[in-house]
């Protein structure tokens, strides 16, 4: 301001002068979550309109193995250049992502475009053109971090495709997903999958140990505004904030919805011959309700498409598990079953009464997902109406999200040589957990089972399982209907005191 004082200036001019010089002491306003929610609310307003496709016939027709040859070229990862404990890669967009990503980067609080470059990229034995090229965009991202060895920066999660998003934790490969939202999923009316159309991503510092992802979300019936603090680990946690605006009104949402894969396992084997015992992503449903009683549902891959759920009032969390780590359970040496995550889902705050509901889809083999499990609320609001409901997803082992007292490590399906084949269906249930060790040897412990009308529980014992420190359930059941399936419950007890989870099992119509 020194040179003012000697430059002949009108009043108005000095004023404005003046007030440009403290502007830099003024806080820069920062991009944050509202942000976001101001333009989904605002997206609401109006009418939906689809994404544009953007891409060549060439680029539309690559197959499955044509488009996993386009990579991001590693050197190129962002914030690579600048050392920074996060990296970024990018997916080109091809097959069915045929309209792009728009992807920002949150610095010097400002938001900015990530441009495509192609030069990122190797396009393997690919032939395409410049023209193939042009105008192009991203279709997803992944997010890399160190988890396993600090001289080597893991992938630990990626976004692509409508609103999935994957993790792992430390020692971990890619299994179940996650989505931003379900809508009207196993409904006649047909699913409707909304996306996320825009991204802002937060420049980590060289101390960062988190990474903030923002998310805009679209559909024809819905928008959605979504924050992603996302921490690697021994179990990569995500903590997810969401504001959704209904445009019309839905029949079903599914809230912090999971997506897996069950295509045989110990409780039904395979129709087909094959070397391997079991091929799953996830093994059961878990559910800790918000009264404490867990529950444990084993999946299965049914005839026909099965829907159940579980009334609750402010659940404590649900997930889908793998619990079953053992790799002589799989003998599968390229898929490698053992290493999937189990993702738990927690509610941060109360999300009133609702249901956990659980949709298994027949499939043919093991390429396709047929488990989804997500939260229904009771009571949708109104279309302009905010919905926050916000969780954290847990990406970990199961042994991390168990029971305190014990918990069905398998069920077992088949009479055995113990009996010959009639009409009635054998189970045998294993439980383990450290209230064994704490009971004393004479403890009389029993399996209290029920059945719903279409069962009848023929018989009911227990035993000690020598080789695992456990107890065994063994329960005989006929069914009433053959073209109805059965619904059955049990838990191990003692004396009136409740030693397990709640094994709740679905035996699907023959």
């Amino acid at each position: 301001m020194f040179w003012s004082l000697f430059t002949p200036v009108r009043a108005g001019q000095r004023i404005a002068l003046l007030l440009l010089a403290f502007l830099p002491c003024l806080p820069a306003l920062a991009f944050d979550f509202n942000d976001v929610a101001k333009k989904a609310k605002q997206l609401s307003t109006s009418s939906y309109k689809a994404p544009q496709k953007n891409i060549s016939k060439a680029l539309e027709n690559l197959n499955y193995d044509q488009y996993r040859d386009i990579r991001f070229k590693p050197e190129r990862a962002y914030w690579h250049a600048e050392k920074l404990p996060f990296e970024l890669t990018f997916f080109h967009q091809g097959r069915q992502f045929e309209s792009p990503v728009r992807i920002n980067e949150i610095v010097g609080q400002r938001a900015r475009q990530i441009p495509f470059d192609p030069r990122a990229f190797d396009y393997g034995t690919n032939k395409l053109t410049p023209h193939d090229l042009k105008h192009l965009g991203f279709s997803g991202f992944r997010v890399h971090y160190a988890i396993n060895t600090p001289k080597y920066k893991d992938e630990v999660m990626v976004f692509l495709g409508a609103s999935y998003l994957r993790a792992v934790g430390k020692g971990q490969i890619y299994g179940l997903s996650a989505r931003g939202l379900a809508i009207d999923t196993a409904l006649n009316s047909g699913e409707e999958f909304p996306k996320f159309v825009e991204f802002w991503i937060e420049r980590p510092n060289a101390n960062s140990k988190q990474l903030t992802i923002y998310a805009l979300l679209d559909s024809r019936r819905v928008t959605g505004a979504y924050r992603f603090v996302v921490k690697p680990g021994e179990q990569t946690v995500t903590e997810v904030k969401s504001q959704l605006y209904l445009r019309e009104n839905v029949t079903k949402l599914g809230i912090a919805p999971l997506t897996s894969m069950y295509f045989f396992g110990e409780n039904q084997r395979s129709t087909n011959e094959d070397y391997r015992p079991e091929v799953h992503d996830s093994d059961g449903l878990s559910i800790q309700s918000g009264t404490g009683e867990w529950i444990w549902r084993p999946l299965v891959n049914p005839k026909r498409l099965l829907v159940t759920s579980y009334g609750l009032s402010n659940p404590s969390g649900f997930g889908l598990m793998q619990r079953d780590e053992r790799q002589s359970s799989y003998e599968d040496l390229e898929s490698r079953y053992e290493t999937r995550p189990s993702a738990w889902v927690e509610p941060t705050g109360k999300w009133g009464s609702g249901r956990v509901e659980l949709v298994q889809i027949p499939t043919p083999d093991e390429y396709n997902d047929n488990i989804v499990a997500y939260w229904v609320p009771d009571v949708i609001p109104k279309p302009g109406t905010a919905i926050n409901l916000d969780y954290r997803l847990y990406w970990n082992k199961s042994a991390q999200q168990r029971p305190p007292l014990s918990w069905v490590t398998q069920t077992r399906r088949g009479h055995g040589h113990l009996r010959k084949p009639d009409e009635s269906t054998a189970l045998f249930v294993d439980f383990e957990g450290p209230i064994f060790k704490k009971l004393p040897q004479n403890a009389k412990i029993e399996f209290r089972a029920s059945s719903d009308t279409n069962g009848e529980i023929l018989e009911a014992h227990t035993y000690r399982n020598e080789a695992t420190g456990g107890w065994r359930a063994a329960l005989r059941v006929k069914r009433v209907d053959d073209k109805k399936p059965i619904e059955l419950r049990g838990f191990l007890h003692t004396n009136n005191t409740t030693l397990s989870e709640t094994w709740s099992y679905i035996l699907p119509a023959d």
